[in-house]
């Protein structure tokens, strides 16, 4: 197998970018072996990159790497694009994996504004550790799984990290629904066309949505009770 398209810098994983050179530098130790790091950068991601699914603009910097790691926030894809870049900037063969997930406990004005519990273009990265590939789910961070009541996702560098099937009081959390399969970039055009298609009351909505504070609405509705299954 070929894994110098897994390995390349390109104008969405843009690790020989400076923010992103500074995350990986703060994030990981570069003398350790590359599970470790992997791990290490998981992490970095996961709990230093604040969850915001608010913030889908059809902007193409706006999904940039090293956008994302200035900006400290952003939904799945954004983070799985700077957990892959970082990757890569690491020596580590990464790539974007995409699947279409029901989130049974989102808040209700997340739900009011998309129409549905349907995400779509789920994203999450691959990391090649050991001859294989591994799935790395860094989208929520370790305070918001806190205030959702929500199992966070941990990663070994050995094993598959997906988001689990029930949350920490064993009710329905996220289920898998749809592989979009892997790619080696990220498939912009296609995924915001899909977006657009599937949830046009949220792009309408435009930039007010970026002024959302979801971990705050997570956290209301949980002190309320209010986390119900659609």
């Amino acid at each position: 197998m070929q894994f110098s398209t897994y390995l390349q810098s390109t104008f969405f994983l843009d690790y020989d970018s400076v923010p992103v050179r500074r995350f990986i530098k703060e994030q990981c130790d570069m003398d350790a072996d590359a599970r470790t790091k992997a791990v290490q950068l998981y992490y970095g991601v996961r709990d230093t990159i604040r969850y915001d699914p608010y913030d889908v603009r059809e902007e193409p910097t706006a999904l940039m790497a090293s956008s994302v790691a200035l900006k400290g926030e952003g939904y799945c894809v954004a983070k799985a694009v700077l957990l892959t870049a970082a990757a890569r900037g690491a020596g580590i063969p990464a790539r974007l994996g995409f699947a279409d997930v029901s989130n049974h406990l989102t808040t209700a004005k997340l739900r009011r504004l998309m129409g549905t519990n349907v995400f779509i273009y789920h994203g999450y990265t691959e990391l090649f550790l050991d001859n294989r590939w591994i799935k790395a789910t860094p989208a929520f961070n370790l305070s918001l799984c806190q205030k959702f009541g929500v199992l966070p996702l941990e990663f070994d560098g050995k094993n598959d990290s997906l988001f689990h099937p029930y949350d920490a009081t064993n009710q329905r959390h996220m289920e898998y629904l749809k592989d979009h399969g892997h790619f080696p970039d990220l498939p912009f055009a296609q995924i915001f066309e899909a977006y657009k298609k599937r949830y046009p009351a949220m792009f309408a909505h435009g930039a007010k949505a970026a002024a959302d504070y979801f971990a705050e609405e997570a956290s209301d509705e949980s002190a309320a009770g209010d986390f119900n299954s659609p």
